[in-house]
């Protein structure tokens, strides 16, 4: 294992904020650096304080000669292993790591890692806020918001870092002290050929873990349980279905926390976040802190307080005694299927954007029971008009504002608009945030319109 990085070699792929943060703290440790990433120089011009400072910017493509004579290639979230000249630098011998395995290495904190398909981000913020409600220094971050490289150094308690599967393809020893994984539905199908690589993705958040760690499990997926199967660390399991002998379930409007011989009840209702999905979210985001000794009002107050995330079922605005809500976060089958399970008829629902080739059947029946209205965009719109051709009125926009022009015509007083767009945003976005921003923005220009507040 390479220990030190005084005057060694390392090439950074991928220009985004976790790159960027890898150049920095590999230039800090004095090794010759290169930031490599296949847009062109014009798209990057931020990056021109890093070539100031020393760093070599290798951009509009991947230099194989760099590549193959670097010490150690560092993988940004996201960029595959598989990429031609990182496997040709591989099979030369030269060390690949990703940015989670570089920075764990170098954390002594007890780390708590959120893995599954929906929900890691609002139990990674909750779990966080209640570690900070007992007063634990606690780094907050991952796939959500700061990379976890921008935690070495700190003086932390504990470290909340939300896992991608991308992310967990390239650890080798990393081993978290809690490892939760919420649910596994199909999604990133573009990246992986079969729903069994991508389970197996997920399953690695296992991996390291000893008797001395802790498995979070959500006891109502089939998936999550065979991802674990083999797991050595101590179980505990969360259900928004049934009551457990042992761990935390819902029970008529009370979360119920059995542990250790003790029970405590959480009144649902207190909560700010609404949706089944939420209060599942909570069962899981409260495990760790409480087994940890946090004491159980502190932990539910962090709970309540909680009114949830941007881009995550957020109400934009009421306009015309229409709610409309930007869900711009849920970029998977099964996050649009939990949004509108939380809403009543009549639905318009704007979906569309980078196809990841997931299964659309779950959608048929939410979407023939409560959406009146369906508008389309980006590079799946062909496909998801085809598979729900004759459930509901289709319409094709070719942009957002379109979308919500068509939308602000079509929907009556009392009926909700949902962007949530089953897909992600690359083919018209930089990011789920951008799209959620441009919605919001072509909400708020409409006539008459009252800003609202964070929902479900």
């Amino acid at each position: 294992m390479m220990t030190g990085y005084q005057h060694k070699r390392v090439v950074v792929v991928g220009a985004g904020r976790s790159g960027i943060g890898l150049a920095r703290y590999f230039m800090a440790r004095g090794a010759s650096v290169v930031l490599s990433d296949r847009r062109p120089a014009d798209a990057l011009a931020s990056l021109a304080p890093l070539a100031a400072n020393g760093i070599q910017l290798d951009l509009g493509g991947h230099t194989e000669a760099l590549f193959t004579a670097a010490d150690l290639i560092a993988l940004s979230p996201g960029v595959p292993p598989e990429v031609p000249v990182i496997a040709k630098a591989f099979a030369k011998g030269v060390p690949v790591l990703g940015e989670i395995e570089i920075a764990w290495r170098e954390l002594p904190q007890p780390l708590a890692a959120i893995a599954g398909t929906n929900g890691k981000s609002t139990v990674t913020t909750v779990m966080g806020e209640a570690f900070r409600a007992w007063g634990k220094q606690t780094f907050v971050g991952g796939n959500l918001g700061t990379p976890l490289i921008e935690a070495v150094g700190g003086t932390w308690d504990w470290l909340v870092v939300e896992l991608s599967s991308f992310q967990l393809e390239t650890i080798k020893q990393f081993r978290p002290h809690w490892a939760v994984l919420l649910n596994i539905t199909e999604d990133h199908l573009d990246r992986y050929p079969d729903m069994a690589s991508y389970q197996a993705a997920k399953a690695r958040v296992f991996e390291n873990q000893t008797a001395d760690d802790w498995a979070v499990l959500n006891a109502d997926d089939a998936r999550v349980l065979a991802a674990a199967q083999s797991t050595a660390a101590r179980r505990i399991l969360f259900s928004g279905n049934r009551l457990l002998d042992e761990g935390m379930s819902l029970g008529g409007n009370e979360l119920i926390w059995r542990w250790a011989g003790r029970e405590e009840r959480f009144p649902a209702m207190e909560l700010q976040i609404r949706g089944q999905h939420n209060l599942e979210n909570v069962l899981a985001a409260l495990i760790p802190p409480l087994v940890e000794g946090c004491p159980p009002a502190t932990a539910w107050a962090a709970a309540t307080a909680f009114r949830g995330l941007p881009h995550r079922m957020e109400l934009v605005a009421t306009v015309k005694d229409v709610r409309w809500y930007d869900d711009s976060k849920g970029t998977n089958v099964g996050s649009v299927v939990k949004s509108l399970a939380g809403l009543e008829a009549p639905v318009t629902l704007i979906a569309g954007g980078k196809d990841k080739h997931g299964d659309l059947e779950p959608l048929v029946e939410p979407i023939a029971a409560k959406v009146d209205n369906l508008v389309l965009i980006g590079e799946a719109a062909a496909r998801m008009a085809a598979a729900f051709s004759g459930l509901t009125a289709i319409h094709l926009a070719g942009s957002m504002v379109e979308a919500v022009a068509i939308a602000a015509e079509l929907t009556p007083a009392g009926g909700t608009v949902l962007l949530s767009p089953g897909c992600s945003s690359f083919d018209m976005f930089k990011s789920y945030e951008e799209r959620g921003r441009v919605f919001a923005g072509a909400v708020r220009a409409l006539t008459g319109a009252e800003e609202g507040c964070h929902g479900s």
